[in-house]
């Protein structure tokens, strides 16, 4: 008679996991940037609002140029008329970089995107770069579109400018990356305060309330505040006929990326300290 020999079963192998990488954790992100309708809606909004208000402007200023003051006609910046509604975009795209985040801390699905990459630094790094070519090439493309409608207008009414022009090339340039600054700003008030209201107060402030009521102050006060200003000294980038008490171009760029780091540096602090 034959044993039979039953061999024995074989053991389950544990499942293996690995890390997600940053080129994991930034294709999540662009998915889930993409995916909201909000993106849309927002980016919409500053578009139409880049573009639109730029082309208001362009025909009010031009118009007013044939009557204004010796001092209009000296300190005439036909780019920076031309794509002057980016100052009101500006709060689009912000608001955009503040959503990002706190959306996620309202549905509390930040606690998943937290479990999926302990790495907290990846995580907030991932979000910014997304939201940091979102905004410089939605800038771009509403600062070249804006320049050129804006150019349009003002022919024949008040002198315009050329793309082989001194400095328009790099004031186009500049608007797209001042908005990704600002971009950058939105995610990093977002993370700080976790709230969209919270967020979007903060930066109609720092982008509004507070340099204007820097107007009530002694004009030695106000010219020292106007001149390394965040927002103000950013914005110098995007100009070509340089005001006074105001930073170089570039000068004035470094300033508003050193606060905005400064931003990012304290949110990122927070999220790897604080409790989702």
């Amino acid at each position: 008679m034959t044993t039979a020999v039953i061999a024995p079963a074989a053991q389950a192998q544990p499942a293996t996991y690995r890390e997600a990488r940053f080129a994991d954790v930034l294709r999540s992100e662009w998915t889930k940037v993409r995916s909201v309708p909000s993106t849309l809606w927002t980016l919409l909004a500053a578009t139409v609002l880049g573009i639109g208000l730029s082309a208001l402007f362009s025909g009010l200023a031009s118009h007013s140029y044939k009557t204004g003051s010796h001092d209009v006609r000296t300190n005439w910046d036909a780019t920076a008329v031309s794509t002057s509604g980016l100052g009101i975009a500006q709060l689009a795209i912000g608001v955009l970089g503040a959503l990002v985040i706190s959306s996620e801390y309202s549905t509390h699905a930040i606690r998943t995107s937290l479990t999926a990459v302990p790495h907290r630094g990846r995580l907030l790094t991932a979000k910014a770069t997304v939201i940091a070519a979102i905004a410089f090439v939605t800038g771009e493309i509403m600062a070249f579109i804006a320049f050129f409608v804006g150019q349009a207008l003002i022919s024949g009414d008040a002198p315009t400018a050329a793309l082989g022009d001194p400095h328009v090339l790099r004031a186009l340039v500049g608007s797209g990356l001042y908005l990704t600054l600002i971009g950058l700003l939105g995610i990093g008030l977002g993370t700080l305060l976790r709230s969209a209201a919270g967020a979007i107060t903060a930066l109609v402030a720092l982008l509004y309330v507070l340099p204007g009521l820097a107007h009530a102050l002694p004009s030695s006060i106000q010219n020292v505040i106007n001149k390394i200003w965040p927002s103000n000294a950013g914005q110098q980038v995007t100009t070509v006929v340089r005001g006074d008490h105001t930073l170089a171009a570039w000068a004035g760029f470094g300033v508003m990326c050193a606060f905005v780091a400064l931003v990012i540096s304290a949110a990122y602090t927070r999220l790897s300290h604080r409790d989702a």
